[in-house]
């Protein structure tokens, strides 16, 4: 079933939602959409829970406004949508910039709809590098995403599949079908949407809202992930929040829940179950 909601500023934000049971609401990755996450809603489908997936506003299939493409505003247009879907008991699963919207839902609307938590090489606490986070990425790196975002977008997109799958590794073993699956849905998104979005994962401290998380979380990550590098994101995450349990994956990319689906849908499930 595909539907949209329209949010208070009428941006019309695009999800599906399968299947029966305790919902699993999925927070897709930079430049992507709820597509991203198709081996992981039909598992979780077939094992008997309900599945939800949106396109965050500037990505995907829902509208793409000029203004309001930033972390404040993706985290309320989930609430929104939690709110009219009346979601109870959520699992909340984020991937890279979905796991600072999955954060930061949390620190702006609270833990009361949420029952777990699992962030996947997800970029808080911070991915910028600072005097006092000094694992961090330089600033110079995101001026090259804007940069390419700005006026190569197509072949840009073509090639951060690469380093985000782990496929510019030796020996790797190159997968052209997700290659053309992640360009195709970076392609529908709106270019502003995107170029504005890359200061919301980078730039923007998640801390204060790691803090705030009171579910049982789980923290997954690839210790060769050349997009958010781990030493500056998951193993951070682990120590701030209360109640987590971090999960690294040897060898691993960031975007290991396509690469790893098998073994990633597996170990969510446990996490959920137990």
């Amino acid at each position: 079933m595909h539907n949209f909601i329209e949010t208070k500023d009428k941006t019309k934000i695009f999800y599906k939602d399968w299947g029966t049971g305790q919902p699993i609401l999925f927070s897709h990755g930079w430049p992507l959409s709820g597509d991203a996450w198709e081996a992981q809603m039909l598992f979780f489908g077939m094992n008997g829970y309900r599945v939800i997936a949106h396109d965050r506003r500037g990505h995907g299939r829902s509208d793409q406004p000029w203004d309001g493409n930033n972390m404040d505003q993706y985290a309320d247009d989930l609430a929104e949508l939690m709110n009219k879907l009346d979601l109870k008991n959520v699992i909340m699963i984020g991937h890279s910039t979905g796991g600072g919207e999955v954060a930061h839902y949390i620190g702006r609307h609270g833990n009361e709809r949420v029952a777990k938590v699992i962030l996947v090489g997800a970029v808080p606490p911070l991915m910028l590098k600072t005097p006092e986070n000094p694992e961090g990425t330089p600033i110079e790196v995101f001026d090259g995403i804007r940069k390419g975002t700005a006026n190569d977008r197509s072949q840009f997109f073509k090639d951060l599949t690469m380093s985000f799958y782990g496929f510019n590794r030796p020996n790797a073993k190159v997968n052209e079908g997700l290659r053309e699956s992640f360009w195709l849905e970076g392609m529908v998104g709106s270019i502003k949407g995107h170029y504005d979005c890359v200061r919301e994962f980078s730039e923007v401290d998640y801390t204060a809202d790691l803090k705030k998380i009171e579910v049982p979380t789980l923290v997954i990550h690839g210790d060769d992930d050349q997009i958010v590098p781990i030493a500056a994101s998951g193993l951070k995450t682990a120590k701030i929040v209360k109640n987590a349990t971090l999960k690294v994956y040897p060898g691993a990319p960031h975007g290991l829940a396509q690469t790893e689906s098998e073994k990633f849908n597996a170990d969510v499930l446990a996490f959920i179950k137990a």
